[in-house]
């Protein structure tokens, strides 16, 4: 069976018509949605681009392979999708946005379409600064908005022109070596400059912004406020500027689906469509003023939620409740291809879960943070309704999600749901130590500094 695999970036996962978005139009993921085994408690395994992707792509959480940051460069003693599916006989084929570190530009592949823009291939693996004093340079992230041409859309047309041309020249020479095309688009990620068409969708004074979009510093979690703080998102930008920002990102969405639709067109209407494997998700969230943030980098909803589509050709669908994450999708993929799972990979199959949904309180999904932003590790796990964000050297939040989807009632220092939070605590060291893995990342990036 071929696999298409279609990934977005700061795609949080509501943030579109079939996730219930009253304003937010996205007609070909909603179209794909009905078509696909969706799955509603979809998590990436970290709130940023390299780390995230790389625990994709091994199946390991980033901790197991020190993917601790943005320049992160992947140890290829860790296989990922590439390498597998290549030695079992498929043509795996990169095209698109990837964010890989380091001069490996396949990590496995066997072919590349295209590289990552120029600018954001950190070749050395530079790693961040993570001083009390540490600060990113301006809030550009979410002034730097409105209608407007930029590379990121020209990038993301030419991803689609490839894939497109690739899909239309495999219809027209079909073959028995099936293959992996993963697709890696550029949007929704900021700049939030986004395409005239798309961002006249959207009327900035007529948005309903966040409750929290200018949440105070002083009332929010200290791990939060020093968030705020180093991102620049300490003091919010004006209402207009914040209506402006927001409607670029939900521009940028439908931009997105516009692309990702030209994808799905070329599988749709050949042959392929017979045999071919179509997931959908994004490596992280986008917070868009929740809480007075903006980007990701920590464990709200916004930032952690992502999208996740399984489309088979056999027509199977479902919505799935359970908790499922990004270290899931390569036993997926390894089931497609006929493959046993290596006994230390921590995902399960997505195919398996949706055919097979067991007590959904029973299962637990993990993401973690080593980066600026957060002087210390923190790691989330989330199990049934309930997710506690573990800080080393802090105190710990906790939030019923289904009750507090918004989660703007800590429950971590409520004597009430102390049984709850204990349990997770153990959950959580079931699976990592917090303070070890926080003091090896700390070690990694003291020696990769030293080295630059």
């Amino acid at each position: 069976m071929n696999i298409v695999f279609l990934f977005s970036d700061e795609h949080t996962g509501t943030v579109m018509g079939h996730s219930g978005h009253p304003i937010v139009r996205t007609p070909h993921l909603d179209r794909l949605s009905e078509q696909c085994y969706t799955y509603d408690n979809a998590y990436c395994n970290s709130p940023i681009c390299t780390p995230s992707r790389l625990s994709m792509l091994t199946g390991h959480y980033p901790h197991q392979i020190e993917a601790w940051d943005l320049g992160a460069i992947l140890d290829r003693p860790y296989k990922t999708w590439g390498d597998y599916l290549t030695e079992t006989g498929y043509e795996t084929v990169l095209c698109g946005r990837t964010h890989f570190n380091g001069t490996d530009r396949l990590l496995g592949f066997s072919d590349r379409l295209l590289d990552d823009l120029p600018r954001w291939r950190n070749t050395k693996g530079n790693p961040p600064r993570r001083t009390a004093d540490a600060r990113r340079g301006s809030n550009s992230h979410v002034t730097e908005c409105g209608p407007g041409d930029h590379e990121h859309t020209r990038y993301d047309r030419k991803v689609a022109d490839l894939a497109v041309d690739f899909l239309h020249k495999k219809a027209a020479s079909p073959s028995d070596k099936p293959f992996l095309l993963y697709c890696g688009f550029m949007h929704p990620h900021f700049p939030l400059i986004a395409p005239t068409e798309f961002y006249s969708w959207y009327d900035p004074n007529t948005l309903e912004l966040s409750d929290t979009w200018n949440e105070p510093l002083e009332s929010q979690h200290p791990i939060i406020q020093h968030h705020r703080w180093a991102w620049r998102n300490d003091i919010p930008p004006p209402e207009d500027t914040v209506r402006c920002a927001l409607a670029s990102y939900y521009a940028l969405v439908s931009s997105l689906d516009a692309q990702i639709g030209r994808v799905l067109e070329a599988i749709n209407t050949s042959s392929l469509s017979e045999n071919t494997l179509v997931i959908y998700t994004s490596d992280h969230g986008e917070m868009a003023g929740h809480h007075g943030i903006w980007q990701k980098q920590c464990f709200y909803e916004s930032a952690v939620k992502v999208p996740l589509m399984v489309r088979l050709p056999s027509g199977e669908t479902g919505r799935i409740a359970q908790n499922v994450s990004l270290v899931d999708i390569l036993p997926t993929l390894l089931e497609v291809a006929g493959l046993e799972k290596p006994s230390d990979l921590p995902g399960e199959s997505l195919l398996e879960i949706a055919r097979h949904q067991r007590d959904e309180t029973t299962r637990a999904v993990l993401s973690e943070y080593h980066h600026m932003g957060m002087l210390n590790a923190g790691f989330m796990l989330k199990r049934a309704d309930y997710k506690l964000c573990h800080y080393v050297g802090s105190q710990p939040q906790l939030f019923n999600v289904n009750a507090d989807p918004l989660e703007n009632d800590d429950l971590a220092l409520n004597a009430e749901y102390a049984a709850i939070r204990n349990e997770l605590e153990d959950a959580l060291h079931t699976i990592v130590n917090p303070e070890l893995e926080d003091a090896k990342a700390k070690e990694n990036q003291r020696i990769r500094k030293s080295e630059v």
